[in-house]
């Protein structure tokens, strides 16, 4: 049942995790094809704004050409006696699940990577405007959060005026993120935890600590810690730490109970520094990528709107449908481009020691926070376009994980029963298995807790002796 009789489609948490395909679009809004879009929330003085008021810039959705991308912006606007600028992150982050409760519009991502879009049933059904989706908002936000007594909202889609204002909101992003600078995990009293995009990701639970940001780079540790103290029973929580089973790799008792929990036991451990073993699960918000690659035995990174094949060959959406859903997979690790900064950025693989190749467009971004002795040892797409080039580079180079690799060493294995099989690894990467069957010679071999270091692998099934 909708949750307003006067708006033309239904609202309501059933509509959550609604998928909207191209072929079924009416417009896009933002996305991966629009180099400006933002949804940004700011907090006001209680006389600056007029509550209510909903404003257009730009052309409206019945003004749109079907089966068309846009720019655009939102900004929404507060104010309350117990308004701060420590919520505006956390009522921003609300945005995703508001606009999911209208059925037909589908909103993805975050900040500056939003993607939503219309459907074409929406459309007809009578969504042709956004002040019916300025209208849902509002009254979500003060139905949900009450402590907001006034809301304005503003809808951009004017070219020059989003890209004017999405300047605007990466000043504000920045500022909010670098407040979490230079705090350690260690000093913290407790972490927090988030399940907003549980409705794409039903066994993800992000772990928020000062040193590792939200999947999504919208929630800071701070951003978790005011949210939890006005919304305790929300979307955002306190986790207490616990005991520290593992600190270099990031265990903690607490986040193991809390992800246990709220992944319906799904997910048991958590290691919050690497990408191997049981890593940070994956949303589908995240903004980048960590990806591991064999060949070479480093990892490297990708960002949501890199656009064509990375090193590996896959593209971006390829590898992020592989690792989301809130799976922990080895060797793929969804971050976001503020733990690029952080001093514990995948520190139990190595940190940036690990880092072989990334878009030189992230790579510039945050080039103050890599490690200078490795900062020109990275590759970019402007380097390289394959792994064999991408070795090459590492080489000259002299990338600290060159020193990792194995050239020559060669194992030999040999099974006998029930039928005999020769196995030849020749060591170059490593990679953690666990669980992974592999059927040779007529049996089954089923690895666990294992560690492979191969380049390359052949099984062979002898020849039975004539008799």
């Amino acid at each position: 049942m909708s949750m307003f009789n006067d708006i033309p489609v239904d609202v309501g948490v059933i509509y959550e995790g609604e998928r909207i395909r191209w072929s079924d679009t009416y417009v896009e809004l933002g996305g991966p094809r629009e180099p400006h879009k933002f949804e940004l929330v700011k907090a006001r003085g209680i006389d600056e704004i007029e509550d209510g008021v909903i404003t257009i810039i730009g052309d409206d959705l019945s003004a749109m050409a079907p089966e068309q991308s846009y720019p655009f912006g939102i900004l929404i606007e507060v104010a309350g006696t117990d308004v701060e600028e420590d919520l505006e992150g956390v009522i921003e982050r609300r945005i995703h699940e508001y606009i999911n409760f209208i059925e037909g519009f589908m909103h993805l991502n975050q900040r500056y990577d939003i993607h939503l879009r219309l459907s074409k049933k929406a459309f007809q059904k009578g969504l042709t405007s956004f002040t019916v989706v300025g209208k849902v908002l509002a009254r979500l936000y003060k139905s949900e959060m009450p402590f907001i007594e006034k809301i304005q909202i503003t809808f951009l889609t004017e070219p020059e005026a989003v890209a004017r204002a999405f300047t605007e909101a990466e000043a504000t992003y920045e500022a909010r993120d670098a407040k979490a600078r230079g705090m350690e995990d260690e000093a913290a009293d407790a972490f927090y935890g988030c399940t907003l995009c549980q409705s794409f990701a039903p066994t993800h639970c992000c772990v928020i600590t000062p040193q590792r940001y939200s999947n999504c780079g919208a929630i800071s540790w701070f951003d978790g810690r005011a949210a939890a103290r006005i919304d305790p029973k929300g979307p955002l929580f306190k986790i207490e730490k616990g005991d520290s089973v593992d600190p270099w790799r990031g265990e903690y008792t607490g986040a193991n109970e809390v992800v246990q929990e709220k992944s319906l036991g799904a997910i048991e451990r958590v290691w919050l520094y690497t990408a191997f073993g049981y890593p940070h699960t994956s949303c589908g918000c995240f903004e980048g990528l960590a990806f591991y690659i064999p060949e070479v035995d480093g990892l490297g990174l990708v960002y949501r709107d890199f656009k064509g094949p990375t090193v590996n060959g896959l593209p971006f959406a390829t590898m992020a449908d592989s690792t989301a859903g809130g799976r922990q997979v080895d060797g793929f690790h969804g971050v976001s481009i503020e733990y690029l900064r952080s001093p514990k950025f995948l520190q139990a693989d190595g940190g940036w020691n690990r880092i072989v190749w990334m878009p030189s467009n992230i790579k510039d971004r945050v080039k103050d926070f890599i490690l200078e002795d490795v900062v020109d040892k990275i590759a970019t797409e402007k380097d390289v376009e394959n792994v064999t080039q991408l070795k090459d580079f590492l080489q000259r180079q002299n990338h600290p994980v060159v020193k990792t690799w194995v050239t020559e060493e060669t194992a030999a294995i040999e099974a006998t029963p029930p039928e005999a099989a020769q196995v030849v690894l020749k060591q170059a990467a490593s990679l953690p298995l666990s669980g992974l069957p592999m059927i040779a010679g007529g049996f089954q071999i089923t690895l666990k807790d294992a560690k492979i270091v191969a380049k390359k692998l052949i099984i062979r099934r002898e020849a039975k002796e004539a008799t």
